[in-house]
């Protein structure tokens, strides 16, 4: 299925310049890169690094406890010092679960959007200036991807693609279903476009990006049905397009086609986030995660028989509701079985409105501050233990930024590890063959091997 775009009404603002801060996660960063490009077709400029904007778009997170409160914060340091004050649009989650709510508690607001309206953005903006409270919480059946300017390469190798948005799995901390509505997948069509018009654009890399990346589907040209595998693959044809990642996976949604795609697809890096919260199955049901601990083991082990050099990333929770010491040892035991390249960890964040805010069992602040401090130092253990078994090995790098000295770069290696290297001629965009030389707890050293890959 494709969809038209809507005829829609110029932003009212050449030579004025915008801004747009996004937060959380990378579908954010992509939604908030979309939005720039819509402004810039409707005349707007980016505002220069430390100047005031005209427009400022505060493209929000509401995963994490007091995300509005914070919102509400970043809204007052608006103000200028003469007490004038940009025109204010606050998009994203935040947005979508706040509503009307965040124009009568800072009326400095002009614009309120979800996430899934923000192609309207151009309106909202033109209705706001003619002295309106433009506000548009709405889910629409058409797809707002239709209506976005068509995508082109920028000043980076590296790019992000959504396929997928929402989620249908309802775990009962999170608020995702209710910002970001039910799983939904892009024509397969579409997304081939995109990735090409990034690519012919410079881009070398692409991330596929999803709430559940891995639950996307769609039919391929031949009108036949495919999954994140099938894009995957077809990706992979592109010529130019040097490598392809994807992110956020659930357990549930890893298929035998995905999984073989790791040990077959050269261009897919191997790197794998996982998510599992937590290491105990009384608290991975509490959580309503529809996996098992056996369940997520066997399939990290699959993977790895498919990709025995894959890196292994994942997320936890610590401090749910009714969680036991007994139970936070067993997620401190899944993290050395599985022994991971990087993770993520935070404490659990009451969300209202989700089952879990309402549990009996809450557990105390430094409880979770105890058992989170534990299991980030293990897990920063391994991360290191990682990053040095890393040294000595040759690798390719994709060179995405500049580094603090004169001459040094900074790329990417497969592993996702950030790697610095210092070299005559190299630019950001190169592909370069190194030797690791030094690992950290961050980041890596190298040296060149060769000349860059143009």
């Amino acid at each position: 299925m494709t969809f038209d775009s809507p005829a829609r009404k110029p932003v009212p603002g050449p030579g004025k310049t915008f801004r747009v801060k996004s937060f959380g996660c990378q579908m954010n960063v992509y939604d908030g890169e979309r939005m720039a490009e819509m402004l810039e077709a409707g005349g707007y400029a980016a505002a220069a690094e430390g100047a005031d904007a005209d427009l400022v778009v505060l493209n929000t997170c509401h995963i994490r406890e007091k995300a509005a409160e914070k919102v509400y914060s970043d809204i007052g340091r608006l103000k200028r010092e003469d007490g004038s004050r940009p025109t204010i649009a606050v998009a994203g989650c935040v947005a979508q679960a706040e509503g009307a709510e965040i124009a009568r508690r800072a009326p400095s607001v002009d614009v309120v959007v979800g996430p899934q309206a923000y192609h309207r953005l151009p309106d909202l903006i033109a209705r706001a200036q003619r002295g309106e409270k433009a506000i548009d919480l709405d889910m629409p059946l058409d797809s707002k991807f239709g209506a976005l300017p068509k995508r082109a390469g920028g000043q980076r190798p590296t790019a992000f693609l959504t396929v997928q948005e929402g989620c249908d799995k309802f775990c009962t901390y999170c608020v995702v279903p209710y910002t970001r509505g039910a799983e939904t997948s892009r024509p397969f069509a579409d997304l081939i476009a995109e990735a090409r018009a990034l690519v012919a654009g410079g881009v070398r890399e692409i991330t596929l990006l999803g709430q559940n990346v891995n639950a996307w589907d769609g039919e391929d040209e031949r009108g036949r049905a495919i999954g994140l595998d099938g894009l995957i693959r077809e990706l992979a044809k592109e010529d130019g397009l040097e490598r392809i990642r994807y992110t956020t996976s659930h357990p549930n949604d890893m298929t035998d086609g995905l999984i073989a795609a790791h040990g077959e697809v050269d261009k897919l890096m191997p790197f794998l986030h996982l998510p599992v919260q937590a290491g105990s199955d009384r608290i991975l049901a509490a959580m309503n995660r529809s996996h098992s601990v056996e369940s997520y083991l066997r399939v990290i082990e699959r993977v790895r028989a498919a990709r025995p050099d894959i890196a292994i990333s994942g997320d936890f929770i610590v401090g749910f509701p009714g969680e036991s010491e007994a139970d936070f040892e067993a997620t401190l035991a899944i993290v050395r079985s599985t022994q991971y390249a990087m993770a993520y960890s935070f404490k659990y964040s009451r969300r209202p409105g989700t089952p879990a805010a309402t549990m009996d069992g809450q557990v105390e602040e430094g409880v979770m501050n105890d058992r989170l401090q534990r299991l980030q130092a293990l897990l920063n253990e391994q991360q290191q233990a990682f990053n040095e078994r890393t040294v000595g090995r040759a690798t390719r790098l994709l060179l995405e930024r500049r580094g603090k000295h004169d001459g040094q770069l900074i790329g990417k290696s497969p592993w996702l590890q950030s790697v610095h290297v210092t070299a005559p001629g190299l630019a950001i965009g190169d592909m370069v063959e190194v030797r690791i030389t030094s690992a950290g707890p961050n980041s890596l050293g190298a040296e060149p091997l060769m000349e860059a890959v143009a």
